[in-house]
């Protein structure tokens, strides 16, 4: 049994969590497999990590299997797909595989951001073959909200696997692909042993409005604003994008884009042929000579972000381009969970200028690109799995998905969470072991662990501030000259008034002058005596311990 080829499910990142996709396949015996990975993403600190620009999927596990590890396989061009390619392909070097508008993101990607990693990118889209080590995979096309996503078969000698990726089904989209029922019932005949399905929108009743309709209610706002109308949605929706500047043109109104992220993935659109029949842009500058029932905005920050567009335009803080009462702003996109405080301050600052806001409780103008239960259900009546894993969710929608599965009649749902290696066949599913995981954290050009990083450190930091106090002392251990003592982000006076600094100068002297000159040739005893002083003053005068570094020198 021991030496017995084996299929292994292995995800890193997103399965008990939304973002930071990451999913290995593996085949071969315990000791020797091959493997392939689907997805390489990332996702964005709260303010739990102060000073952390991205989290990473932890791939030390990657690390030791890297001569095994045979492709990398991007389903489409998300951040939570693809946003640590540039980080964490260098440490792995292997094949790329992606559609052409992932690929120019890639490099547009790597353009911004300076990357010094040249990933060099194999097309692969909807209806291609390839074959890695054991696995044959295909391409497949689904709808989502960006270009050319996939949903990928995984062919192996011991059975096909089906991995959505993110999809849903919109029979109207405003750009292709239309997810392909016919292959997805054609591989149901051809036999699925197991199918890794997106959760986002397990919890979700029904099935998602088609962006023909969303266009539509758009077009509806567009058409009757006296003012100007501005529209914030994910700067990776084309279709989005194309549908507003659509209803623009029929409402006789010019469009501006505004903001860097948004204008690098039309760039990329552009290039590869999907922007076609669209009237140009038109550039900053003009939008203050165009009268105001004449113009639309597209523009970054419907999560809230403080550096886009949006939010500068609610401080207004925009040097061409401001609101003013009348005009309207619409939020067409869903709130990201965590940043629903960011958005209500934008908002309030925009209902402050006078500005309409809507959003998509009050109209139809946003989809998620997710399925919803009846959805899923028809993708489960598609493919017939043996297994369904629920991936890419949260603990409530990965459960939520399990209940539904199992309602529709699918036999074998295992429980897996991140780190689990799931055994598919031969035999019953099952979870055989786990491998190392976790996260690890980009900190400007640096990646490491929470510790490496010195977030705890930095945590502690923005709580309790920092002391530091250096003492001078001569050859016979008395001062040389006062103690220097600085606060950092400690409160200015104390709770009798006094100046916080003097009340912790007085407690170095108190602290150095109670220890009898014999005994204070251990600097080490001093130094531990000044600072447990310091904190003891810090903690009667204020209700808090800083941090305190004490540097003791006799000269």
């Amino acid at each position: 049994m021991a030496n017995q080829e084996e299929l292994v499910f292995l995800p890193l990142g997103g399965v008990g969590e939304i973002g930071m996709n990451l999913a290995l396949y593996g085949y071969g015996t315990p000791g020797n497999r091959q493997w392939i990975m689907v997805d390489c993403g990332v996702t964005f600190p709260g303010p739990e990590l102060p000073g952390v620009d991205l989290v990473l999927p932890d791939i030390r596990y990657l690390a030791s299997q890297r001569q095994n590890l045979k492709a990398m396989i991007i389903t489409h061009a998300h951040e939570d797909h693809y946003g640590a390619m540039n980080d964490l392909w260098p440490g792995l070097n292997v094949p790329v595989y992606a559609s052409p508008f992932t690929a120019g993101m890639l490099e547009a990607k790597r353009d911004y951001e300076g990357s010094r990693a040249d990933i060099p990118v194999t097309i692969f889209k909807a209806g291609d073959r390839i074959t890695v080590g054991p696995f044959e995979i295909e391409a497949v096309g689904v709808n989502h909200s960006i270009p050319e996503p996939m949903s990928l078969v995984i062919r192996t000698p011991l059975g096909n696997v089906v991995h959505t990726g993110d999809w849903k089904i919109d029979h109207a989209p405003s750009l292709g692909p239309i997810t392909d029922e016919a292959r997805f019932r054609a591989l149901g005949d051809e036999g699925v042993l197991a199918l890794m399905c997106d959760s986002t929108n397990a919890l979700r009743e029904g099935i998602s409005p088609s962006e023909e309709e969303v266009s539509e209610g758009l077009r509806k706002i567009i058409e009757e604003a006296e003012g100007r109308v501005a529209i914030t949605t994910f700067s990776s929706n084309v279709g989005r994008i194309r549908s507003v500047a659509q209803a623009a043109e029929a409402a006789g109104r010019e469009v501006l884009l505004l903001g860097s992220s948004l204008k690098r993935v039309v760039d990329v659109a552009r290039d590869i042929g999907i922007m076609e029949g669209l009237k140009p842009f038109i550039a900053e500058d003009e939008y203050g000579y165009i009268p105001r029932d004449k113009v639309v905005v597209i523009l970054t920050g419907s999560q809230g972000e403080p550096r886009a567009a949006l939010a500068k335009i609610a401080r207004d803080e925009m040097r061409n381009v401001a609101l003013a009462a009348g005009d309207t702003v619409v939020f067409s996109s869903r709130t990201i969970p965590g940043n629903e405080k960011a958005i209500i301050e934008i908002k309030n600052g925009l209902i402050e200028q006078g500005v309409k806001v809507v959003t998509d409780s009050d109209a139809l103008v946003h989809v998620s690109g997710h399925p919803r239960r009846n959805e899923l259900l028809k993708m489960y009546e598609w493919t017939r799995p043996q297994i369904l894993v629920p991936v890419h969710g949260e603990a409530a929608h990965l459960t939520a998905q399990a209940e539904l599965g199992a309602s529709a009649g699918i036999k074998t749902i295992p429980r897996v969470r991140n780190g689990d290696i799931l055994r598919l066949a031969p035999g019953p599913a099952e979870v055989i072991d786990e491998a190392p995981h976790g996260r690890i954290f980009k900190d400007g050009k640096l990646i490491g662990d929470f510790d490496e990083m010195g977030i705890g450190d930095r945590r502690k930091l923005s709580f309790v501030g920092h002391v530091s106090v250096n003492v001078l002392l001569d050859n016979r251990y008395d001062f040389l000259i006062d103690p220097d003592v600085l606060a950092f982000g400690l409160p200015e006076f104390d709770d009798e008034g006094e100046d916080m600094e003097d009340t912790l100068y007085d407690a170095v002297l108190g602290a150095i002058e109670s220890i009898p000159r014999a005994r204070r040739k251990d600097l080490d005893t001093l130094r531990e005596a000044v600072r447990r002083a310091v904190r003891a003053a810090a903690n009667e005068a204020w209700g808090k311990k800083p941090v305190v570094t004490v540097f003791v020198t006799r000269l």
